[in-house]
């Protein structure tokens, strides 16, 4: 995740450079390690590299429970703020006829009253349960079925999935043949970095600092098996030989160098007493979903397998200390932008709102997913150290790119800081521009790309199947919720022994 800072110490970035000459004088391929290291990497912004002058809020995670009931909050669409606008007009508009009735207060009287109460936000909840609006036609190039009944809500949802980390040059291949508009993030050069204790032990939820000499730096926080995918070029424009690695967890903190063009992963091990392995995992989910009215038929079925991945994950065999989140997105038009329910650890509660999702307006085919990622990433309470956190992405369409504001870009690099991967899942009617951005997000965050399969590839009416109109090959098939629960179990069963 790229950050500019002041800095706070000058050696490590000597160190650094004379590093570097060494390395282009004597051809070395083991650059040396920093002795001793004890601060955190602060380096220096460079204005030759024009850094974005609106950077991501890359605070840590810091919450220690969700055992709350479920907390909602909501970013309104100008459909409700037209109506409030509405009814506070109507408001004044009897205010000043009560005032020029006999008998009425006086002005000063009718000032001094305390002013209507806001909308309580169970009025919201009650729009979300209420019968979907039918949707509008889409009116940009998203793959349309044509109009049928609906299918059975009870009916399977099959799925396929691919890993663009583990055939990566078959991804490089995929962005290379779709030519889309979306936000560009150069990944084109990938190193992995893998940190251990001194027994050899996987270090999860480590923090992860890069620099270059020049000042350009990127955060991450390694995955469940204390790994992370590292993109200099997404971060450094220059492309710096040589970039300084430091890695600290628990008061330990160990620095290497990642030398540009190496084969071989960089590998850190944290000096030191490890820290205590909790004796239960600890996994944040949070399901981020578009509820607009194309999603209406999916939302139906997908409501059954939310609740069945919900309570599936809460009894794996490792029994994860989990906190469920739900976050769904509509567009600028209807009546809300984003609407949040913050983590909680009731499940019968989370299933409530499950079942009071509604799809509903929409109108364009983009939709409002940048907001809604960055309020998942940056407004939920994720828990802090040895979490394990996991977002699932359901959408059939990409952002609005033209909105301004949070864009996917900022907060998939500062997910990867925060430790948040991303499971992408493409629904029907996803597009190319779609399908790429979710991919850019998954690939980017250390997820999955998931796509919804159907008995013919076009035509999601047809029921569950094995075929799909997405750029993808070499995928097995599951239903969705089987598929879902199998990746959190393999994420959750890298983690050391004893969590």
């Amino acid at each position: 995740m790229t950050q500019a800072f002041v800095p706070r110490f000058r050696r490590p970035l000597v160190v650094l450079l004379c590093a570097q000459l060494l390395l282009a004088a004597c051809g070395a391929t083991e650059p040396p390690a920093v002795a001793g290291a004890t601060r955190w990497p602060t380096p220096a912004p460079d204005s030759r590299l024009q850094v974005a002058q609106t950077v991501p809020n890359f605070e840590a995670p810091s919450a220690t429970h969700c055992a709350r009931p479920v907390q909602t909050y909501e970013t309104p669409g100008m459909a409700r703020v037209a109506r409030d606008r509405r009814e506070l007009a109507d408001t004044d508009a009897m205010k000043d006829y009560s005032l020029r009735r006999p008998g009425s207060p006086s002005v000063s009287a009718a000032k001094s009253m305390p002013a209507p109460a806001a909308e309580p936000l169970a009025s919201a909840i009650a729009e979300a349960a209420a019968p979907a609006a039918p949707a509008a036609p889409r009116i940009s190039g998203g793959l349309q079925p044509p109009a049928q009944a609906p299918r059975p809500a009870n009916e399977p949802v099959t799925a396929g999935m691919v890993d663009d980390n583990a055939d990566f040059s078959e991804y490089l291949a995929f962005r290379g043949r779709t030519q889309v508009v979306h936000r560009e993030r150069d990944i084109s050069a990938r190193y992995l970095l893998q940190v251990r204790d001194a027994r050899g032990a996987v270090v999860p939820d480590a923090e992860v600092a890069v620099q270059a000499a020049n000042g350009a730096a990127m955060w991450a926080r390694t995955d469940a098996g204390g790994r992370a995918w590292l993109h200099p070029n997404a971060f450094d424009k220059a492309q710096s030989p040589v970039y300084e690695v430091t890695v600290r967890r628990n008061g330990r903190q160990s620095t290497a160098f990642l030398q540009r063009g190496q084969k071989n992963a960089v590998d850190v091990v944290l000096d030191g007493k490890p820290g205590a392995v909790p004796a239960r995992a600890r996994l944040d989910l949070v399901f981020l979903i578009d509820a607009t009215g194309s999603m209406d038929d999916e939302i139906a079925k997908l409501k059954t397998t939310l609740r069945t991945i919900a309570d599936q994950v809460a009894r794996l065999p490792s029994r994860p200390d989990t906190c469920f989140g739900l976050v769904a997105y509509r567009d600028r038009t209807d009546e809300f932008l984003v609407r949040r329910h913050d983590f909680t650890n009731d499940l019968n509660a989370f299933q409530g709102v499950l079942d009071a999702l509604r799809a509903a307006g929409g109108g364009d085919y983009p939709e409002a997913m940048n907001e809604a990622l960055n309020e998942t990433i940056h407004k939920m309470s994720w828990r802090g150290n040895g979490t394990t956190r996991l977002v699932v992405l359901l959408a059939d369409a990409p952002p609005h790119l033209d909105y301004g504001g949070p864009q996917y870009d900022d907060d998939m690099v500062a997910a990867l800081g925060k430790g948040i991967k991303v499971l992408s899942v493409g629904a029907s009617g996803l597009d190319k521009q779609g399908e790429y951005i979710q991919r850019q997000i998954a690939q980017y965050t250390g997820g999955r790309f998931v796509f919804l399969t159907y008995k013919e590839a076009t035509n999601p009416a047809s029921g569950p199947g094995t075929q799909t109109v997405h750029d993808v090959g070499n995928y097995s098939v599951q239903t969705l919720d089987k598929l879902i629960v199998r990746l959190v179990s393999e994420e959750l069963g890298k983690l050391p022994a004893g969590s």
